[in-house]
């Protein structure tokens, strides 16, 4: 992610994945859609892009909801006041995007599990019980 920072216009950086079919529908998976540079066009708790033809599409990916960011857009963003679009889908980083601020998207080398509700934190205790048996192993 830091690596993004290579490049001048980049501002924030996040994390994506490609999304696991399970959770293609899940509102509590965030998925991103970007421009072919990594700039985040659009981050939303529905399925994007829409498959309207049901032809198979199989990139749809996942937010990780990691950030980085370069001190004057932190700064401006903590000033900003809360955005339609973030108040609609729930989601802080749309208020980047509709304030103008790019966003730049790096693919993670692993999911991760957000801890968001009570079946998300029961797969989270279900994966370090597992992690913690394999280490006394």
């Amino acid at each position: 992610m830091l690596a993004l920072f290579d490049r001048p216009e980049v501002e924030v950086a996040t994390l994506a994945v490609r999304c696991p079919p399970e959770e293609i529908d899940n509102p509590n998976a965030v998925k991103v859609v970007t421009a072919l540079d990594g700039r985040a066009l659009y981050f939303s708790r529905a399925t994007i892009p829409f498959d309207r033809d049901g032809a198979g599409f199989r990139g749809y990916r996942k937010h990780l909801g990691i950030y980085a960011y370069r001190k004057t857009a932190l700064e401006r963003f903590a000033a900003l006041p809360p955005s339609p679009l973030e108040l609609t889908e729930r989601l802080e980083q749309l208020r980047l995007l509709e304030n103008g601020i790019a966003l730049y998207v790096a693919e993670a080398p692993a999911d991760t599990i957000g801890v968001d509700t009570e079946a998300d934190l029961l797969r989270a205790e279900a994966v370090l019980r597992e992690r913690a048996k394999m280490q006394d192993t």
